[in-house]
């Protein structure tokens, strides 16, 4: 249960949020378009950061510069 612990743990680095123009899910609420986010883990598909609602959320990385 690694993930509990991500919100507390060091930042690897900040990205960019380059768009919130989703197919399938609704990330607009959660996510702004030019705001910076600090990422806590990553995968080849997905990035891990503290979002807009304060809590770590997982998203695929296309929205991200």
């Amino acid at each position: 249960m690694l993930h509990l612990k991500w919100k507390d743990a060091p930042t690897l680095r900040t990205v960019t949020c380059k768009h919130t123009n989703a197919s399938k899910y609704l990330v607009s609420n959660v996510l702004t378009v030019g705001k910076e986010y600090e990422v806590k883990n990553e995968t080849d598909e997905f990035i891990f950061i503290i979002d807009n609602t304060g809590n770590v959320g997982g998203y695929y990385k296309e929205y991200f510069e």
